[in-house]
C-alpha cells in the first residue's frame, strides 16, 4: 500500500508530505483548492506523461516521491528482481521534471526508464475517474479478471499444459513433414553419397593411424639398420651375446654338477635369460622384414587422399565421416518410413488436440458460470449507485480456432448499457466521468478478493449524485477499504463520512503567492469540514449536529 507521498514544487504545492494508512482515505476541499493537483502528482510518480506545466512557476524542478510497502511475493517485487534491482518489501517511486520538460524516473533511488516506472506503478495503484483506468478498461485484462473471480486457476493451468502438449505434438509432425520433404528432395544425392561412403568405409581414428604408419615407413631404412645392428650384437655366431651366454650356461651346468646341485638357482636364471635372448633375436629378424618393404606407402597415400577428398566434399573432418554416413542413412530411412512416422505424429497430435479441447471446454463452461455470478453481483450494486437503468454483462465469446491459445478458446469482454433499450457496448466506450467510476466501484467491490493491486484511487465517483446514492457509494468504498487501501476525492459529505482518515485540501494566499496545502483532520476538525460540506461557507450548529449524526451513522455501518 501507499505509505507516504512527498510533493515538491508542483503547480500550487510548494512542499507537501503525507502519510497514509490502510483503509479508506477521503480528500475534500472547495472546488479549485487543488485536489486534482494532488492526483496529478501521484500519477506523475506512477509514470504518466510529464508536463512542464506541472512545475511551480519560478522553480527549476518539480519532484514527487511515492513510497509503498508490499508483500515480498507482490508482482512489483518480481519485476524489480527480474531487472536485477534490490527489493526488501519497500518500493520508492520518484519522478522529477524540469521547467524545460525534461523528466527522470527512479525506483529505490536507481535511475530507470519512465516505461519501467509505469509498469511497476501499474502493479501498485489503479486510478478510476477522470483519469484512465489502468486495468479494467483494457479488454486484454478481462479474461484474467474473470478467471480470478471464478477461482479458475487450476482449470486454466490444465488448459495451458494441454495446449503446450498439443503445440509440441504439432511441431513434431511439422518437423517430420519438413524432414521428409527435404529427404525426398535430396534422395538421389543421399543414396549416391551413402554408396560412396560405404565403399570407402571410413573408420574412427583411421587418419591418425595411417599418418603414423606412413611416418614409420618413411623412416624404414633407419629402422632396418638399427634392427640389423641390434641383431648382430645379440646373435652373431662368434661375438654375439647369445654365443657368450651359451658358454656361460655350459660352465654353470658343469659347476652345478660338481657342487651337488647347489648352483641350480643361478643356473636356471641364466638358462631363462638364454631362452629370452634367443626369442628376442628371432623377433628382431622378423621385424626387419616389416620395416624394410616401402611398397605399402602408395597404398597409404591413396587411402589418405581418398579420405581427405571425401571429407572436403562433406565439409567435415575425416574423423566425422563415419557420423556423416550414419546421418545420411537416417535421412534415407526417413524417406522409407517417413509416411508412417508422420501418420504416427498426426495421431498423437489429434489426441493432444482432443485433450486440449476437453480442458478448454471445461474452462469455458466454468467461465460462463462465473460470468453469470459476476453479472448478478454487479447488477445488485448498480441501483444503489444511481445506475438502476444500466446493465452490466460479461460476454464470453468463442474464438475462431486460429486464435485458440494456452488460455483457452474464449474471448471475454465487460459490456454495459447505461440506459434501457441501448445496446451493450464495451465498458470503455460508453461510460465516462463519475458514471464510469461508479461502474468500476461496483466491479471492484466484487473483485476485491482477487485483485493484486492494493491501492485504488477514485475521482468523481460521486459526480452527479447525492443523498442516498452518495451514502451507498460511501458504504461500498468503506467495504472496499476493508481489503484495499482506497483514496477518494469527493465533494459528498455522505462519502467523506465513511473515511477511516480524512484529509482536507485548501488554497491559501501567502506572501510567496497562492499555495495548496493538505491537512489530516482531527475528529473535531473533521466534523467542521463535514458541516461545511453540508451547509456551505456559513457553518451553523445545525450543520455540525447533522455532520456528527452522519459520522455516527457511518461508524455503525
Amino acid at each position: 500500500m501507499l505509505t507516504r507521498l512527498s510533493v515538491r514544487q508542483v503547480v500550487l504545492i510548494e512542499k507537501l508530505d503525507l502519510n497514509f494508512e490502510s483503509g479508506l482515505a477521503v480528500f475534500t476541499g472547495e472546488t479549485g483548492a487543488g485536489k486534482s493537483i494532488l492526483l496529478d502528482s501521484l500519477s506523475l510518480a506512477l509514470g504518466t506523461r510529464a508536463d512542464a506545466g506541472l512545475v511551480r512557476q519560478g522553480e527549476k524542478e518539480a519532484s514527487v516521491t511515492a513510497c509503498f510497502s508490499v508483500p515480498m511475493s507482490h508482482a512489483s517485487g518480481v519485476l524489480l528482481t527480474e531487472h536485477g534491482m534490490a527489493f526488501d518489501g519497500e518500493i520508492i517511486l520518484r519522478r522529477t521534471i524540469t521547467a524545460d520538460g525534461r523528466s527522470r524516473a527512479f525506483i529505490n533511488d536507481e535511475p530507470v526508464s519512465v516505461g519501467f516506472l509505469r509498469t511497476v506503478g501499474d502493479t501498485l495503484v489503479e486510478i478510476h475517474g477522470q483519469f484512465a483506468s489502468h486495468r479494467l478498461l483494457n479488454p486484454a485484462t478481462h479474461l484474467d479478471t474473470l478467471d480470478a473471480y471464478g477461482a479458475l486457476a487450476d482449470l486454466e493451468a490444465d488448459c495451458r499444459r494441454a495446449y503446450q502438449m498439443w503445440r509440441y505434438k504439432k511441431e513434431q509432425r511439422d518437423a517430420a513433414e519438413q524432414n521428409l520433404m527435404q529427404a525426398q528432395k535430396d534422395e538421389a544425392y543421399l543414396r549416391d553419397s551413402v554408396a560412396d561412403l560405404e565403399r570407402l568405409n571410413p573408420r574412427p581414428d583411421e587418419e591418425e593411424a595411417l599418418i603414423q604408419r606412413r611416418t614409420t615407413l618413411m623412416n624404414g631404412e633407419k629402422i632396418v639398420t638399427a634392427l640389423n645392428t641390434a641383431y648382430a650384437l645379440l646373435a652373431d655366431d662368434e661375438n654375439g651375446c647369445a654365443r657368450q651366454l651359451g658358454e656361460a650356461l655350459a660352465q654353470l651346468e658343469h659347476a652345478n654338477a660338481w657342487a651337488d646341485q647347489a648352483l641350480s638357482g643361478i643356473t636356471e636364471q641364466v638358462s631363462q635369460a638364454t631362452a629370452l635372448l634367443e626369442d628376442a633375436a628371432a623377433t628382431l629378424e622378423k621385424s626387419t622384414a616389416d620395416f624394410g618393404d616401402v611398397s605399402e606407402l602408395p597404398t597409404i597415400d591413396d587411402r589418405l587422399f581418398a579420405l581427405r577428398d571425401m571429407a572436403r566434399k562433406h565439409q567435415v573432418d575425416i574423423a566425422e565421416l563415419p557420423n556423416v554416413l550414419e546421418q545420411m542413412k537416417e535421412k534415407l530411412s526417413q524417406v522409407d518410413k517417413g509416411a508412417t512416422t508422420i501418420a504416427d505424429f498426426a495421431r498423437q497430435e489429434e489426441q493432444a488436440r482432443l485433450a486440449y479441447m476437453t480442458c478448454a471446454e471445461k474452462l469455458s463452461l466454468a467461465r460462463g458460470q462465473a460470468a453469470e455470478r459476476l453479472d448478478a453481483s454487479v447488477g445488485r450494486e448498480l441501483p444503489a449507485l444511481k445506475l438502476g437503468k444500466a446493465v452490466f454483462q460479461t460476454a464470453v465469446e468463442r474464438l475462431p480456432d486460429t486464435a485458440w491459445s494456452a488460455t483457452g478458446v474464449d474471448k471475454v469482454a465487460f459490456l454495459v448499457s447505461t440506459n434501457k433499450g441501448t445496446p451493450l457496448m464495451p465498458i470503455n466506450k460508453v461510460a465516462s466521468g463519475g458514471e464510469l467510476a461508479r461502474f468500476m466501484l461496483a466491479l471492484k467491490v466484487n473483485l476485491a478478493d482477487t485483485d493484486d493491486v492494493n491501492t485504488l484511487v477514485f475521482d468523481e465517483v460521486d459526480s452527479g449524485v447525492g443523498g442516498a446514492t452518495a451514502a451507498a457509494v460511501g458504504a461500498r468504498l468503506a467495504r472496499l477499504g476493508q481489503t484495499h487501501q482506497v483514496l477518494v476525492v469527493t465533494h459528498s459529505p455522505q462519502v467523506a463520512a465513511h473515511g477511516a482518515t480524512h484529509f482536507t485540501v485548501r488554497k491559501e494566499e501567502t506572501a510567496a503567492g497562492v499555495l495548496t496545502t493538505v491537512d489530516q483532520l482531527t475528529d473535531q476538525a473533521r466534523t467542521d469540514e463535514l458541516a461545511r460540506m453540508l451547509s456551505g461557507a456559513s457553518v451553523t450548529q445545525t450543520a455540525r449536529t447533522m455532520a456528527q449524526e452522519l459520522l455516527d451513522t457511518c461508524s455503525k455501518t
